[in-house]
């Protein structure tokens, strides 16, 4: 299964340092691949720069992909609950692309098309803490679905 996360803006150094970890990690497990687009922090009030970064996202979309936006109003998972998912987007051939907007979140018209909306709780977090978060979580999810020890949840279920 190829898993993309797809995100406006670069990460600074200390993000990049800690996302890079995971990524690392991740990769005797899984495939993330990262693509970035700019920042449309010179377009306008927030409305436009959304409206902006949505088309460099859309644009940036791998051909068929299940689409999964990061979102404070979406569904909650848990660890065990995105390892679910991924194991059965996996065995249903489904490349899921997780969508992380930039400073001034995702327009409406993205969020209103993702197949899921996920929110990583309701905690506002910077954009690029959250990215660093979901490849963790990815990480995480691939060491449940593969029963190593890294995960140490509880018995609550997803």
């Amino acid at each position: 299964m190829r898993l993309t996360l797809l995100a406006v803006g670069r990460l600074r150094p200390s993000y990049r340092s800690a996302a890079d970890e995971y990524l690392l990690r991740l990769r005797r497990v899984g495939e993330l691949r990262e693509v970035e687009v700019r920042e449309a922090a010179r377009a306008g009030p927030p409305p436009v720069q959304r409206r902006e970064e949505a088309k460099s996202l859309r644009a940036a979309l791998p051909a068929g992909a299940l689409t999964i936006a990061l979102d404070l109003r979406g569904e909650g998972w848990s660890s065990e609950g995105l390892a679910h998912r991924l194991e059965g987007w996996r065995d249903g051939g489904r490349s899921p692309t997780f969508i992380i907007g930039g400073a001034v979140g995702l327009e409406d018209a993205l969020l209103e098309r993702a197949h899921h909306r996920w929110s990583l709780g309701p905690l506002t977090l910077p954009h690029e803490l959250a990215r660093v978060v979901v490849v963790e979580q990815v990480y995480r999810a691939f060491t449940i679905l593969r029963g190593e020890p890294y995960h140490k949840g509880d018995d609550r279920g997803p």
